[in-house]
């Protein structure tokens, strides 16, 4: 691997709700840094559930107060609200008439980032309490590991303030970004980053590792030029020489020898 340390590490925050103590109780868009959200009232907030919001966003489509061009990228705050694979697709197809395109999804839902994987959209899941008050103090406890048994596809985006494991192949094009580890049981062939708040000591391992690119917390390495003639399942950490990739079977003893000054 080719180790560039100068190269910032690359984590977008977004603080997807306001103060707004009764707006938020409805189905809304808002427009934010330059994109397009979609929020969902909180799970408890609207009494009639699935089919209330709904109609909700119907009405919002149909209400002509538009402030988006044609084929906008729209982001979902779902909140802690629970949405499986049909839901998801239902929400994709009542935006497509209007020329919105659903493509990432915020959530505190273990069970809406699985679902919304699985279809192939972008994915941030957030601790519950996230959405009004981001932790600020250093030493932060993580959230809980996501796990996914899916094959991450080009163009989707997975991001996470924990480890994430992913049984299944990360492709050429996606990425995922977590704060803990970064472990595929699988092939890693698309960028990985690890430590994403500036934890240097996280790690990302792989069964096979193709990577775009790698990141721990803002060190930087790229796959060499010429890939190996055999692969082993690996690990990436960070030492003094930036970050290092070891065969998992050697991983301790490595991490343990001295550096090269």
């Amino acid at each position: 691997m080719t180790s560039d340390s100068s190269a910032p590490a690359s984590v977008s925050a977004i603080s997807p709700v306001t103060a707004d103590t009764t707006a938020h109780l409805q189905v809304r868009f808002k427009t934010e840094s330059g994109r397009l959200l979609l929020l969902l009232p909180p799970e408890d907030a609207t009494a009639s559930g699935w089919a209330d919001v709904l109609q909700q966003l119907k009405h919002r489509l149909n209400s002509g107060d538009r402030f988006w061009q044609p084929y906008t990228a729209v982001h979902l705050v779902a909140r802690d609200r629970l949405l499986d694979v049909r839901q998801l697709q239902t929400i994709a197809d009542t935006l497509t008439p209007y020329q919105l395109q659903l493509k990432r999804v915020y959530t505190s839902r273990r069970q809406t980032a699985i679902a919304a994987v699985t279809i192939g959209y972008s994915v941030e899941q957030h601790v519950p309490i996230a959405h009004l008050n981001p932790p600020t103090e250093a030493g932060q406890a993580l959230a809980d590991p996501l796990y996914l048994q899916t094959t991450v596809r080009s163009g989707v985006e997975i991001r996470h303030p924990g480890t994430v494991v992913i049984l299944g192949d990360v492709n050429p094009g996606s990425s995922v970004v977590a704060d803990g580890d970064v472990i595929i049981w699988g092939t890693l062939r698309g960028v990985a980053q690890a430590g994403a708040a500036g934890n240097s000591r996280s790690l990302i391992m792989a069964l096979r590792m193709e990577p775009t690119q790698i990141r721990i917390a803002t060190q930087v390495a790229r796959a060499p030029e010429t890939p190996p003639t055999q692969y082993y399942p690996e690990v990436a950490y960070v030492s003094s020489e930036g970050i290092r990739i070891a065969r998992a079977s050697e991983f301790s003893k490595a991490r343990l020898l001295p550096q090269p000054t």
